[in-house]
């Protein structure tokens, strides 16, 4: 029991650390280029922080279990947002940039219908779901890109420009990060599963907190980062990219290496549980976070304890199936 204590403890540390680092470089990276925050969170930084994710549906789908991304990709998508936008917002509300947001927000939704039709008319996940999924994964990044030379930040004072961080040790800050943060998410969820285990705590229980939150945990690790550093623009960005990112290259790989029909692991009201409620609650989360902030330009305290509440209702109602 002592070495899995140790250990999650590690795991702790390579994340701050971690998160600390890859907030600090993913931020020189958009003073460097001139590109607001926002949309580097959406890209640079979401694709560092979902690399867990990539990884635990790679190594499932290999082994034959590609339905665990199924959940892992929903479950970090309402986890991302009810509980570390949330928490972000519930912090310190602002102003949101509609023009950066409206590409991710679009793609987002645009992945959530395939998913629906999937997962609603077709009950299964094909290779060709997975090869579309992948398909919007390089349109979103290239809608990004345009995006970002087309809405450059102004430039900076001489004095700013001076105390730029060099070019060598931003990329070394993002990818030192990067890496750490996926060591100590992992580290995290081994040996907090292990550490539920020798306490009597469910395996399904286990599955559902320590598998979503712990991949989840770099995204949340850079929205606390980001607000301490004062860059909440980073962590909104972070959140909604991140969530494009689980289902278009998470769930994308995920399915094209091992298609899957929808699995049913919990019933409500004699209907698979998932498409009753999880599908939906993923929708829902995204519309709150994301309608007030296109419509005026504003993310409010209100939305971020909405979200939590909803977040507390979710994990409620999942520890009673």
């Amino acid at each position: 029991m002592l070495v899995p204590i140790l250990l999650f403890a590690l795991g702790l540390i390579c994340l701050i650390k971690g998160g600390d680092w890859f907030v600090d470089g993913a931020s020189a990276l958009a003073r460097r280029f001139h590109l607001p925050e926002l949309l580097i969170g959406a890209t640079v930084v979401s694709i560092g922080t979902t690399l867990p994710e990539v990884m635990v549906s790679t190594m499932s789908a290999v082994s034959g279990h590609g339905e665990i991304s199924y959940g892992n990709a929903i479950g970090s998508v309402i986890c991302n947002t009810a509980l570390i936008a949330a928490i972000t917002l519930a912090v310190r509300p602002g102003k949101a940039d509609p023009k950066s947001l409206k590409t991710p927000v679009l793609f987002f939704f645009l992945a959530a219908a395939i998913y629906c039709v999937a997962a609603y008319l077709l009950g299964e996940f094909t290779r060709v779901v997975g090869l579309v999924m992948l398909a919007m994964f390089a349109a979103y990044m290239v809608a990004t890109v345009r995006q970002m030379k087309k809405n450059p930040q102004p430039a900076q004072a001489e004095g700013e420009q001076a105390e730029e961080m060099p070019g060598w040790k931003m990329i070394l800050f993002l990818v030192l990060g990067a890496a750490l943060i996926a060591l100590g998410a992992r580290l995290l969820v081994d040996n907090g599963t292990k550490i539920a285990q020798a306490l009597g705590v469910p395996e399904s229980v286990i599955a559902l907190t320590f598998v979503a939150l712990g991949t989840s945990l770099p995204e949340l690790v850079t929205a606390i980062t980001s607000l301490v550093k004062g860059h909440s623009d980073l962590s909104l960005g972070n959140v909604i990219g991140a969530n494009v990112f689980n289902l278009v290259l998470v769930s994308g790989v995920s399915v094209t290496l091992a298609p899957f029909e929808v699995p049913q692991s919990a019933v409500i009201a004699g209907h698979n549980a998932s498409l009753v409620l999880e599908i939906p609650l993923m929708i829902l989360v995204m519309l709150i976070l994301t309608m007030p902030a296109l419509l005026k330009g504003r993310l409010s305290r209100v939305q971020g304890i909405v979200l939590l509440a909803i977040y507390a209702a979710f994990c409620a109602v999942q520890f009673t199936l």
